[in-house]
């Protein structure tokens, strides 16, 4: 029985993939100073709100007000993940693009937001409390586009 319980344990730890793995990126990083903010899942965070009369998730405001969301969705269609999934102004960055953040470590922008315009990122942590802990912080941030 231990000897399954030690597979199943080691196999998890080998897995690739996983959110802290290092993501592909090709040819020499960019480096520029970017605000950095931290957002999760929540409706605070992703402007959803349950509705009562469709007793669904849907948008809270904006052109897709009232229309259904998909919680953790993001625009790229991927499904959030922390310390992996960021948020930016896809007209500098678009999806795809691979960031190395200090203090958060690499992620890949996913993500876009109403209020990430220009040099700002917003980061994907599990928990509301974890995104209001990174807080507003400028970085150094390196860049591989795609």
């Amino acid at each position: 029985m231990r000897y399954f319980a030690l597979l199943a344990l080691s196999a998890l730890i080998l897995l690739p993939g996983c959110a802290s793995s290092k993501p592909k990126m090709s040819g020499p990083a960019v480096v520029r100073e970017l605000l950095t903010t931290g957002y999760c899942k929540c409706g605070r965070c992703c402007n959803w709100t349950h509705s009562t009369f469709l007793k669904k998730t849907v948008f809270k405001e904006g052109p897709n007000k009232g229309k259904p969301k998909k919680v953790g969705q993001t625009a790229s269609g991927k499904m959030a993940k922390k310390h992996h999934t960021i948020a930016a102004d896809t007209s500098l960055y678009p999806f795809g693009t691979v960031m190395y953040i200090p203090g958060y470590g690499y992620g890949v922008v996913e993500d876009r937001g109403g209020a990430i315009k220009g040099q700002h990122i917003d980061l994907f942590f599990g928990s509301h409390e974890a995104a209001l802990k990174w807080g507003k912080q400028r970085k150094k941030v390196q860049i591989w586009f795609p």
